[in-house]
């Protein structure tokens, strides 16, 4: 096998993958990439077998074949060398020579039959607009549980139903201590596996959002057995779906309140992220106080100090008194466009409520503290 490629190009094939590449890997073959020439193009294909990415880019093809190697070697070598054409040429024993300009590497391998195959799901595709689902991945998948123990917590669970005659899809996170729920109407016609609900990995979330952040074409969604795939014209991004029963989400969303405060999301982040500088370095806690249109953020640490501050909001409520952990509200203002957000407490020990003002279609429930 052999072919030349330009190097930003060989460079960008090969930064896609270094996220699914398996760091601590117990089957050597999962630490390789798998290059393939065929005809006018090279296919790279990387998998940890939960998810699968292969990508297609232009190359000058002498000799087709396929080859593995160490992807963050490859990387490595290919991301310091001077931006001309490389020529990449397997050798016996699956070894592979690099060769630009004056330098020469040459790098050991592994056989390519040992390489995972890689699924197909070429039936079941629906288009979706790339700009929903980056938007919902962005609103769920920061309360995605980081609890491996809780492995049906640990990926976002996508469903879709029908309101009032439309399809929504439907993205909801939890990880115990706060919930977050996006809905989206799209036009297509969806997969029937989507009426009950799967649980996608975060990992595999996060490599699907990487691929669509400057994107504005459609992408293709595909559903097969236990597998979830997008599709672009050059990607083919897979992933296993989560072996689970997603909690029972709805039970945890509260009722909206009359105890609703309509709140500047800019000022509200800001006066977080001061106030909880001085909170428990633990916990992040902080105390809210609402009482006739004014909201008193405070905390408190033995060991550093206190500090307080108010913030003109609309509230005409009960008085509230109540603790949360700081961090999990900055984490839901961080993802809100909008101007204001209405924060619905029914007292002072349930969950609290937050939305965008004049959006039902997101909303984020947060657990209370003792303080």
């Amino acid at each position: 096998m052999q072919f030349h490629i330009n190097k930003d190009v060989f460079l960008k094939s090969l930064t896609k993958i270094q996220g699914i590449i398996e760091k601590k890997h117990t089957i050597p073959i999962l630490a390789n990439v798998l290059i393939e020439a065929v005809k006018d193009e090279i296919i790279i294909t990387a998998t940890d077998l939960e998810v699968g990415i292969k990508s297609r880019y232009p190359a000058d093809v002498i000799n087709e074949g396929k080859v593995t190697v160490s992807a963050k070697k490859l990387f490595e070598i290919i991301k310091e060398l001077p931006n001309k054409n490389i020529q990449f040429t397997s050798k016996s024993n699956f070894w592979v020579e690099i060769t630009c300009n004056k330098s020469i590497f040459n790098l050991v391998g592994l056989s390519p039959e040992e390489f995972p195959k890689f699924p197909e799901i070429e039936h079941n595709l629906n288009q979706v607009e790339t700009c929903i689902i980056r938007e919902m991945i962005d609103k769920t998948i920061f309360s995605v549980s980081t609890d491996e123990t809780k492995f049906n917590l640990t990926g976002i669970f996508i469903k879709s139903e029908v309101e009032e005659g439309k399809n929504n899809i439907v993205f909801i996170s939890t990880d115990g201590h706060r919930l977050s729920m996006i809905k989206r109407n799209i036009d297509t016609l969806l997969d029937e596996k989507l009426k009950d609900g799967f649980i996608l990995p975060k990992k595999g979330l996060g490599e699907i959002r990487k691929l669509i952040e400057n994107s504005e074409d459609k992408l293709n969604i595909g559903i097969s057995d236990n597998n979830f795939s997008v599709n672009t014209e050059t990607t083919t991004l897979i992933m296993r779906m989560i072996d689970g029963d997603f909690p029972d989400y709805k039970r945890v969303i509260p009722e909206k309140s009359t105890n609703a405060a309509v709140i500047n999301r800019e000022l509200f982040l800001h006066s977080l992220r001061r106030i909880s500088v001085l909170s428990s370095e633990k916990s992040k806690g902080i105390k809210i106080n609402l009482n006739n249109d004014c909201l008193i953020l405070s905390s408190s640490n033995p060991d550093i100090g206190d500090a307080k501050e108010e913030i003109d909001v609309i509230y005409n409520g009960d008085e509230i008194s109540i603790g949360f952990n700081a961090k999990y509200i900055i984490d839901i203002l961080q993802v809100i466009e909008k101007e204001n957000i209405i924060f619905f407490f029914k007292d002072n020990i349930s969950p609290g409520l937050i939305q965008p003002e004049n959006n039902d279609e997101y909303l984020t429930v947060v657990m209370p503290m003792r303080l």
